[in-house]
Formats: C-alpha cells, sequence, structure tokens
C-alpha cells in the first residue's frame, strides 16, 4: 500500500473493500496496525481507510508540531486523494478525540461518526497522570521503549498482534507521538459537542470504569447518538473485542444508511464498480428465482 504526498508530508495508507467509506484514526503511539481485524471484517462490505499519522508508523516525521487541527487537515485531504466527498469516521481512544474535532471542523466531509473508548475532553486526576507520565517516559528512549512495550501489550489480543503493534510503533518518531500526547491533555471540545449534527455511535466496554465519566459527557452533549457497551471487555475493543464492535458498526451503519435525507442514495458512498456489481447480483438472483 502507498506511501503519498499529503498536505506537505508523506503518509502511510491502506484502503480495502468497497461501499461506504470509513476511516479509522489510531492513538498516540500505535498506529493503523490497531484496526487489522476492522480491516480483515468489515471490508467484506465497507471501504476501510487506515492511516497512520504524520510521526507514527510508516508515514513520514513531521517538522511541524501535532496538532488536532493538523492532523484534521491532513485526513481530509487523503478523502480528497481518494475521490472521497464524505465518509464515516472511526475514532479509537484519543484518535476518537480527533474524530470529533473533524466532525466540528469539516461536518461537511462525515456522514457519522464512531467513537470507541474516546473522550472530549482529559479531565480527571488518573487520565491525566497517565498522560503525563507517557509524555515523560517518550522524552526518554529507554522509557520509550518501556512505554511501547505496554501500549502494545495492553492492546494485544495474541502474540502474534502484539508482535504486529509492537513492529510498526517502533517505526515511528517519538518528538512527534510526545505532541500527539501533550496535546491530547490539554484538547476539551465539550462546550462544543452539541454542533455536531451527524449521528455518532458509542462504543464502550462495560469494564471501562475509568471512561465512564467521559461516556456520560459524550451523552450529556452530543445531539443524536447511540450507546453501546460492550459486555466483559475493558478499554481496548478494536482488538479484545473486534467481532463484537464490527458487528454493532455493522447494524448501525445500515441504520443510517436507511435514514439518510431522501435526496442523497447508497449509491452516494459506492464506487461505480461496486454499484455495478451489485446490479448484477440482482439480476442473477432475478434469474434464478
Amino acid at each position: 500500500m502507498p506511501l503519498e504526498s499529503i498536505n506537505g508530508t508523506m503518509l502511510y495508507y491502506e484502503t480495502y473493500g468497497t461501499g461506504i467509506p470509513i476511516v479509522f484514526i489510531h492513538p498516540p503511539l500505535l498506529t493503523s496496525a490497531n484496526f487489522s481485524y476492522q480491516q480483515m471484517q468489515l471490508s467484506d462490505q465497507f471501504q476501510v481507510i487506515t492511516f497512520d499519522i504524520r510521526g507514527h508508523g510508516r508515514s513520514q516525521p513531521s517538522n511541524i508540531p501535532l496538532s488536532y487541527a493538523l492532523i484534521t487537515e491532513d485526513m481530509k485531504q487523503l478523502l480528497d486523494h481518494l475521490n472521497i466527498e464524505k465518509a464515516i469516521i472511526c475514532g479509537y481512544s484519543a484518535g476518537g478525540s480527533i474524530a470529533l474535532e473533524a466532525m466540528l471542523a469539516h461536518s461537511d466531509r462525515f456522514w457519522g461518526g464512531i467513537l470507541i473508548s474516546t473522550m472530549s475532553e482529559a479531565s480527571d486526576f488518573v487520565l491525566r497522570n497517565r498522560i503525563r507520565l507517557a509524555i515523560g517516559m517518550s522524552g526518554w528512549q529507554p522509557l520509550m521503549r518501556l512505554l511501547m512495550l505496554g501500549i502494545t501489550w495492553g492492546n494485544a489480543d495474541s502474540a502474534h498482534t502484539f508482535r504486529n503493534l509492537l513492529h510498526n510503533s517502533q517505526c515511528g518518531n517519538t518528538q512527534n507521538i510526545q505532541e500527539y500526547y501533550k496535546f491530547s491533555l490539554n484538547y476539551n471540545c465539550t462546550n462544543q459537542l452539541s454542533k455536531i449534527n451527524t449521528p455518532v455511535l458509542l462504543l464502550y466496554g462495560d469494564k471501562d470504569r475509568g471512561f465512564i465519566r467521559y461516556r456520560k459527557i459524550l451523552q450529556q452533549g452530543l445531539r443524536h447518538f447511540k450507546l453501546i457497551l460492550i459486555q466483559n471487555v475493558k478499554h481496548q475493543l478494536p482488538t479484545k473485542a473486534a467481532a463484537e464492535i464490527n458487528q454493532v458498526m455493522r447494524n448501525w451503519i445500515q441504520e443510517q444508511s436507511g435514514n439518510l435525507p431522501t435526496d442523497i442514495k447508497e449509491s452516494d458512498f459506492m464506487p461505480e464498480a461496486y454499484i455495478a456489481a451489485q446490479e448484477r447480483s440482482k439480476e442473477q438472483n432475478q434469474i434464478s428465482d
């Protein structure tokens, strides 16, 4: 999959499948590899788009300090490059904060959002101290190695996943990773949540005790949302509850497709080749009947 010149940097991205586009956003230190199960399990029905944020994974390091505005602009220009007018945006953990920023800054580019274990602010003592610890550890290489091991092991559901996540995280730029953590510490869009008019799916593990506060903030602030709690799991849903959340996402997107304005058809999401394949399938079914 390609490296592409996007917004003055080289971004690594992958796109699989056809259908309604879903663009995924990873948190600091991790990479698009965190969404491997979504690529495998959702690309039969949707166009799954993942990318490494600049300075992470296989994307080029950034001389410009990372900010959510910069990352959302990168993503918007990536969608332009792929000739995608609108997509569903899906963010995990701090990546969900970027999804919120994108829906606020570029509301015309997104049909809806999927927020996995995310927050609109980092305002409790425990989370802020965890982020501060990550900022400190990412500033010194020996501790950065420990941070990578801890984060990737915590998100792994198997030895294979751990090796894959670790390998990709090791390619990142420590300064850019630290900048991402720093920005997440003080980002706050809670007072703007009511401005998001697109539908939002909230996904949380029922054992993710530290994020009960943040899901309640989103419930209180968002105008159009659906909350699903995944049973017997904590924070790391993309890898540790992949089958469950992928099915929930499938169902939710299909629900939203039916609720789009009458002047918007499902074909607005779909490449011509996919539409043609669907029509051929319908014709074959009619013949067999």
